[in-house]
């Protein structure tokens, strides 16, 4: 039963991976392979991808190592399904597969020592590196460190005057009221003179994030970030667009990521698929904006601009959008790259229409976020500088 051996050889790949795959998930794929035409290519990819996949955010690494493993150049051709032709190579990004495959071919011989030694010396430079790494870059380890230290990040909004006061001793403003209630303690001579300030609270957030195929590997990690943000702190509005748009805020607010995690995908049905900006920025103006770019919110929207409708109403609804809120900040990774000019017709579209553009693709770029969302307006306008200066 060559099938049923590569099967399990398969789910050991995609649990040394980082998924959660064990003898459940071997016996079921087993199982449903037995229901499916081996002849077709798709059918496989289909039944071993609805029974070994249980979190949304391993949706795209398991495509990788489905056409990592099951290629007909590998020692395990054997278990190749029959039918159309795999991809010649690996897409990129799999490096967490080839560490996988890598320590499941060093497996040490049982009873053989290994020494581990821990050099201190090499530590920070070690979390340097961590911190500058794309994410598209790093292998299993890598994002799990990544994943950690995200969960340490917290996003002090600068904060705005309401309309509400507050008693302050030292406040700027005399609250007559309070000053005559409190001289009824003494006969109705005013002793003391009460004072007041304006309440101040942290905007809210609204976040538009991206989860085409092209954005998939960024997207999965921020969505840790907003986890933790989600949970730090209370205005805070998460969307997901593909095709279509999805409001996940309900769901980022369990404080279990795992549960979170699982009950969005179940809600979003085109993760890793195209991307369609302009319907998708038309459906939050028309059904959300109302509800939650009051009171000086704070937009992030996370996209690399690349839209397979040909920026068609993008231009249109980021200006509506641009105008329902405090600040827009266009989030895009490929940002990262020094000669990156908005040259697609989706950015080109967007970019008049955003007080800020910021690379999203490291520790770094998040931590560089964070500060200038606190960071005081001048150094704001000395940021924006910056990137408006490109061709």
């Amino acid at each position: 039963m060559h099938l049923a051996a590569n099967v399990m050889h398969f789910a050991r790949l995609l649990r040394r991976s980082g998924m959660q795959t064990g003898v459940t998930e071997s016996l079921a794929a087993q199982q449903a392979l037995t229901m499916v035409n081996l002849a077709s290519r798709g059918e496989v990819h289909a039944a071993l991808r609805a029974v070994m996949v249980h979190r949304f955010e391993d949706l795209f690494l398991f495509d990788q190592a489905f056409e990592l493993f099951w290629r007909q150049d590998q020692g395990n051709a054997g278990a190749e399904p029959p039918g159309e032709d795999a991809p010649a190579a690996p897409p990129p990004g799999t490096k967490r597969l080839a560490e996988a495959l890598a320590n499941g071919n060093n497996t040490p011989p049982p009873g053989e020592e290994q020494e581990f030694k821990l050099d201190a010396a090499e530590t920070f430079n070690a979390r340097e590196l961590l911190q500058a790494m794309d994410f598209e870059a790093m292998g299993a380890d890598e994002i799990n460190r990544a994943k950690a230290e995200i969960k340490t990040l917290r996003l002090p909004l600068d904060e705005l005057r309401t309309r509400r006061w507050r008693p302050d001793a030292s406040g700027p403003r005399i609250d007559f009221p309070a000053t005559i209630r409190g001289s009824l303690a003494t006969g109705g001579e005013i002793t003391a003179i009460a004072r007041q300030r304006h309440v101040t609270r942290p905007p809210p957030l609204v976040v538009l994030c991206d989860i085409s195929g092209s954005m998939a590997r960024y997207a999965q990690i921020l969505l840790h970030f907003l986890h933790s943000v989600a949970n730090d702190r209370d205005r805070v509005s998460v969307f997901l667009f593909g095709t279509r748009l999805s409001n996940i805020t309900r769901q980022l607010k369990h404080r279990d990521p795992e549960l979170a995690f699982a009950m969005i995908a179940k809600l979003v049905p085109d993760w890793s698929g195209g991307t369609r900006i302009g319907e998708a920025l038309a459906s939050f103006n028309q059904l959300w904006s109302r509800r939650v770019l009051g009171q000086g919110a704070v937009v992030l929207l996370v996209t690399d601009g690349l839209d397979r409708d040909g920026a068609e109403g993008v231009a249109e609804n980021m200006a509506r959008l641009h105008g329902s809120c405090r600040r827009l900040i266009w989030l895009n990774p490929l940002l990262r790259w020094d000669g990156f000019t908005p040259k697609t017709q989706g950015a080109k579209a967007m970019l008049p229409h955003v007080d800020e553009f910021r690379p999203v693709h490291n520790l770094n770029s998040l931590k560089t976020l964070i500060a200038s969302l606190s960071a005081a307006p001048g150094a704001r306008l000395a940021a924006q500088a910056q990137w408006k200066d490109r061709p």
